[in-house]
């Protein structure tokens, strides 16, 4: 999809993203891992600020949330101040941005490599961003290991994302085992179509 386009389709979902901020199965996923965010968080994909509720603020000194869409970041800054929670905020697309490598104890991604055009360079960009011990912490979906579900999704997968800007054929996993991550905990549910990963970088 035209990037133009994909952005546009962000921007008129602001009020989906901000209806799923109660929903309590996302959140509890959100709150088993956010958790484990300390330090100097990055948030690539920070929506609407869904994951702010659940960063321990004696463990995270400050985030810096980034999306490429206005009216996400907009949304995301309204749920900060709700929260009390330290965040700057970067319009800008995640595939293109340019950041100090080793500067951040921890990265968060929630629901968002569905929708990048390479996830495992985006992966990668991760690693180098991510200081050396740092945490990587995802929570994303995509194919079920349900062969029955996998081959539906992987049919619907053209339409799906036409509709919702992003890809449900993708293999989490997979995708993160192929980039220079080092994968810690893995845990599954929803027959694998959703997936909380820990990971770890890797420096040369």
């Amino acid at each position: 999809m035209d990037k133009k386009k994909l952005i546009n389709k962000y921007d008129k979902q602001v009020s989906i993203y901000e209806n799923n901020l109660n929903n309590s199965t996302l959140n509890n996923w959100r709150r088993q891992i956010i958790k484990d965010a300390y330090g100097k968080v990055m948030e690539v994909g920070v929506g609407v600020g869904a994951n702010f509720p659940y960063y321990d603020k004696d463990k995270v000194t400050e985030i810096t949330g980034v999306d490429f869409s206005t009216k996400m970041i907009e949304s995301a800054q309204e749920t900060a101040l709700k929260y009390n929670v330290n965040a700057d905020f970067i319009n800008h697309d995640i595939s293109t941005i340019r950041l100090e490598v080793n500067s951040y104890d921890s990265i968060v991604s929630t629901l968002t490599l569905c929708s990048y055009p390479d996830p495992v360079d985006t992966l990668n960009k991760f690693n180098s961003w991510c200081k050396k011990g740092g945490t990587i912490l995802l929570m994303e979906h995509g194919l079920s290991t349900n062969p029955l579900l996998s081959m539906a999704m992987k049919g619907i997968n053209p339409l799906y994302n036409r509709i919702s800007g992003c890809h449900c054929n993708r293999n989490i996993v997979k995708l993160v085992e192929k980039s220079n991550l080092k994968i810690e905990r893995i845990d599954r549910f929803w027959s694998g179509i959703f997936v909380l990963v820990w990971a770890r970088p890797t420096k040369s």
